[in-house]
């Protein structure tokens, strides 16, 4: 009978143990304390005995990977479950280092119990253990599924609400009756009407995921739109557990994490203050060519101080792909058209003050080649039961500076790690979702191509789709405000400006 395993230090030191029989924690910590002690050096066994047990080990550089049997244990079943145990700590640990295996140890514990059940072996090999351990359920994806669709139905209807009071709006101003307004711009006062339209109409041009000021709610009572308070129910758990003295670590996606990093306030904050953003959303195929290319862009302005209200901003546009450039409805066209500024349309009206507003938006649709940003080769070669894999990255918008880059390859599953060949940058294997993170701090013109072999068993069709994620502090359409000046006096307004260029999708298929 199989009584524990454990992986302890070279000084018998247990850092994570499993015992599958009713044993003490001082009686395990003994056994192991004593371990080190009954090896012989000088002989090639992998196992010692005392009177009442047996270890079986195996050294992992500066760890060894122990099983305490009984003595009328089978030896044989023993080594080749211990080779099992070898096999799984790699899966879940990137270093054989005690700080890993103590950050991983309830993965380990969990993957420990499918190797053995009450003390005897199971008929189990590592790719069925990955698989029980992940604990993946079709009804979770069922309901994350429903859970999605509720949420998209909520924002539509949210929408369709907003245009209808915008238009509501819209239709009592012609009519010459007093529309229900949300009073006046800054020191100015303006229309219940206009100040309702361009509000409404930046809640719907925004696609940031903050929508919660909208002035509309949908009237029916909705689930998806119940679902904040589960969150705030969340965020009183954690809070009760700080107050504790728990140390909480919350855990936030890459992608969250990244637009933070770009997306956070910058120290010098102007009373005048744009927010320049551009989303791409990019599919090419795995042969080349480019099968539909999408880029947003939007500048939001935001103004902190009521006597700055009334300005004017200097748009510089340099762009050459025939970017579609669109104005708010507020914004006085004839005076963009003709001189590229963004003002009101009555100067003697005022900018929203303590709010961001939506003035100029952009959209480039395309499916020209040379419009791609950055360029993915991605080229599998199949060599017996194994597939050489290259992959290249080439920064063809030279003008660019790409910060963060992920390109992340699909990998087949129960196949183990992959062997690394060449490689520039740094690489991180995702053992659980079965992924090959290739991580680039910065792709620019200095650094602008560079390239990633490995080899492992699998098909070509395994690694697709390959997707990239990045984020810039440089757009892509090089629109830019030069400058600000008053409407009155046309004398220069000190601002500030924050640019971000984010990816929605990115995908060689």
């Amino acid at each position: 009978v199989l009584l524990a395993a454990a992986v302890c230090t070279k000084a018998g030191k247990a850092i994570v143990s499993r015992q599958f029989v009713e044993m003490t924690r001082t009686r395990i910590e003994g056994l192991l304390a004593a371990f080190p002690k009954l090896m012989n050096t000088g002989k090639q066994h992998t196992f010692v005995e005392t009177e009442s047990v047996r270890y079986v080990y195996q050294p992992m550089e500066k760890l060894y990977m122990v099983l305490i049997t009984t003595k009328n244990s089978n030896i044989l079943e023993d080594l080749e479950t211990l080779r099992l145990f070898s096999r799984v700590i790699p899966e879940y640990c990137r270093a054989l280092e005690e700080n890993e295996i103590s950050e991983h140890c309830f993965d380990l514990i969990f993957a420990f119990d499918e190797i053995v059940a009450l003390g005897y072996r199971e008929n189990v090999n590592l790719a069925q253990i990955r698989t029980f351990t992940e604990m993946d359920s079709h009804e979770e994806k069922v309901f994350r599924a429903v859970r999605e669709t509720q949420e998209r139905e909520a924002k539509a209807e949210m929408r369709r609400k907003a245009k209808e009071l915008q238009q509501a709006r819209r239709d009592a101003e012609r009519q010459g009756k007093k529309a229900p307004g949300f009073g006046g711009f800054g020191s100015s006062a303006v229309s219940g009407g206009t100040t309702a339209a361009m509000i409404t109409e930046t809640i719907v041009e925004t696609e940031k995921p903050k929508v919660a000021p909208a002035p509309a709610r949908p009237s029916g009572s909705s689930k998806a739109l119940k679902l904040g308070a589960k969150g705030k129910e969340v965020d009183n758990f954690v809070d009760k557990l700080k107050s504790e003295g728990e140390n909480i670590i919350t855990s936030v996606g890459k992608r969250s994490t990244e637009a933070a990093k770009v997306l956070a306030p910058p120290v010098n904050m102007e009373s005048v203050h744009m927010k320049i953003e551009e989303r791409i959303s990019l599919t090419c195929g795995r042969d080349g060519g480019l099968q539909n290319m999408e880029l947003h862009g939007m500048i939001m302005l935001h103004i902190s101080n009521e006597k700055l209200a009334r300005i004017r901003l200097h748009v510089e546009n340099e762009d050459k792909r025939g970017v579609q450039l669109q104005t708010h409805p507020n914004v006085d066209k004839k005076l963009f058209t003709a001189e590229s500024q963004i003002g009101l349309k009555n100067p003697e009206k005022s900018f929203p003050v303590n709010s961001d507003v939506g003035v100029l938006k952009w959209r480039l649709q395309t499916a020209e080649e040379s419009f791609i940003p950055l360029t993915i080769n991605c080229w599998p070669s199949e060599s017996g039961n194994t597939c050489d894999v290259n992959i290249e990255y080439e920064l063809q918008e030279e003008s660019l500076e790409l910060n963060d880059v992920i390109i992340t390859i699909p990998l087949p599953s129960g196949v183990g790690a992959p062997v690394i060949g060449e490689i520039d940058g740094e690489y991180r294997h995702d053992s659980r979702r079965n992924l090959l993170e290739w991580c680039l701090p910065v792709i620019d013109a200095k650094n602008k191509s560079g390239s990633l072999e490995f080899s492992i068993a699998g098909q070509p069709n395994d690694f697709f789709p390959v997707q990239v994620s990045f984020v810039s502090k440089k757009n892509y359409c090089n629109i830019q405000v030069t400058k600000v000046t008053q409407v009155d006096g046309n004398s220069p307004v000190r601002f500030s400006t924050e640019t971000t260029f984010l990816v929605d999708k990115y995908e060689i298929l």
